[in-house]
């Protein structure tokens, strides 16, 4: 049996001259994510409905809106927002939140962690199923 080694390595670049300087723009970085509130559009308004630094890239979180409807809502790896129904229209389960983001044709979607449907986060169609979609919400970030 052979071993093999495998050697990564990550480079960083900043523009911060000093440990001090670099830490301080780190921080206002930080405190300014933490700042910004994701709201989506529901009911002729805008309802917060979460922090941006809630959001880990590539996983959702659940939301209630104000009249009880379930969202999801996911911030992609490049940093785009969305929001969809929550519901799962297969199974009837509130599980959206809980599904894996990816693309198909430049497009991201979600993908039901229970039955593996795939879900247009920008249109809510269902991209296996032309006949199924969820809803859509429209999302700003303040």
């Amino acid at each position: 049996m052979t071993a093999v080694t495998t050697e990564v390595t990550t480079e960083t670049t900043t523009t911060a001259t000093t440990p001090a300087t670099a830490a301080a723009v780190a921080a206002s970085g930080e405190e300014r994510a933490a700042g910004l509130r994701v709201e989506v559009r529901a009911d002729g308004g805008w309802a917060a409905v979460c922090r941006l630094s809630d959001l880990v890239p590539g996983r959702g979180v659940a939301a209630l809106l104000p009249d009880g409807r379930q969202i999801a809502v996911f911030r992609d790896r490049a940093g785009r927002t969305y929001a969809v129904g929550n519901r799962d229209p297969f199974t009837g389960a509130y599980v959206l939140s809980r599904g894996l983001l990816g693309s198909a044709g430049g497009r991201a979607f979600v993908a039901s962690p229970l039955l593996k449907q795939r879900f247009d986060l920008a249109t809510g169609r269902c991209l296996d199923d032309d006949a199924v979609s969820v809803p859509v919400y429209a999302v700003r970030t303040r």
